[in-house]
């Protein structure tokens, strides 16, 4: 018999649902919430608001494309946490009264264990393999074991990587969210014209604070002496900014595969979307004879596909929830 998942993702400002079959996915839909770019980034109210509006929608749209009855479902999957509780609060209640509505059993997800296991969605990487996940509130090198057993060996002791990119961004006077735009125009720039201190971290943990701070007293510097100073180094600014997170994350993965002596290497997570990121991943594996893995763009940034991949291994598992389920802000592997 067919193990048919219906999942729901609602940790931050994208309302998600998904389908899956036999871990296969028969539908991914994402609707995201336009409102927050007036604000320059993320407000949790408006957040919540926004998801209420969209998740029967985005839920009947998911099991229309799945091509899928209700009556089919075997379990309802939801993403407990870690993200903004309010939005958190509606995927959860929805997804409770949906399994209570049809009978049918829950499923809680880590949202950063959904993200590594998004690779088994067109991919199958050996365990035990290395995952960097990089997003806009989480920055963690985990040593993936099996499908549910992962450790964290190394994760940012303050701001995440994503974060780093949207605040600079922010610095720069580009609009939200700006960590794509310093994707975009960073591909015209000199990523060797300025030169940004990397903070010496012991082990594989990060830090992005210091960053940040120096980004921003370089700028305050220089548009001191010359007001046009962003606008007219703009590309070579995005290019040495995005230059400087990578070489952070990717030295870090590096020192962890080394010391581990694993050469299944993988990189998940919105930040993962990045393109200088990409690209140097593999040119590393290459370097380094690593087999590498990225999930598709798709399934890079937050969508239901992961959640529902992660529930398929946990049903298989008998890893089941119940109705007294809260959402957790915090929520660690």
């Amino acid at each position: 018999m067919s193990i048919i998942i219906l999942a729901i993702e609602s940790s931050c400002d994208d309302t998600s649902a998904a389908v899956s079959k036999d871990a296969k996915i028969l539908a991914n839909v994402i609707a995201g919430q336009k409102v927050h770019e007036l604000w320059g980034g993320v407000v949790p109210e408006l957040a919540s608001r926004a998801h209420q509006q969209n998740i029967v929608p985005v839920v009947d749209l998911a099991i229309q494309q799945a091509g899928i009855s209700r009556e089919e479902i075997s379990a309802v999957a939801f993403t407990r946490g870690p993200g903004l509780i309010g939005s958190l609060l509606v995927g959860v209640s929805f997804a409770k009264a949906f399994a209570l509505a049809k009978n049918l059993p829950l499923i809680e997800v880590n949202h950063m264990q959904a993200h590594i296991l998004s690779h088994f969605i067109d991919s199958n990487p050996s365990f035990p393999f290395l995952c960097l996940t990089v997003s806009g509130g989480h920055t963690q090198i985990v040593l993936v074991k099996n499908f549910l057993e992962m450790e964290v060996i190394g994760e940012t002791l303050d701001d995440a990587a994503g974060e780093a990119f949207d605040k600079s961004a922010k610095l720069l006077g580009l609009p939200y969210p700006g960590g794509p735009l310093i994707d975009k125009y960073s591909k015209q720039g000199d990523a060797t014209k300025f030169l940004f201190p990397e903070p010496q971290i012991k082990d594989f943990d990060f830090s992005f604070s210091g960053v940040k701070t120096s980004i921003l007293y370089f700028l305050q510097r220089e548009t001191k002496k010359n007001p046009d100073f962003i606008q007219e180094n703009l590309y070579d600014l995005c290019a040495s900014i995005q230059k400087t997170i990578v070489d952070i994350l990717l030295k870090k993965l590096e020192k962890a595969a080394k010391k581990l002596n694993i050469k299944e290497i993988a990189l998940a997570g919105g930040v993962s979307a990045n393109s200088e990121l990409r690209t140097r991943f593999e040119e590393l594996g290459k370097k380094n004879s690593w087999a590498t893995y990225i999930p598709a763009f798709e399934y890079c940034t937050d969508n239901a596909a992961m959640i529902a991949i992660a529930a398929h291994y946990k049903f298989l598992n008998n890893e089941f929830s119940n109705q007294q389920a809260e959402p957790l802000a915090r929520y660690h592997l």
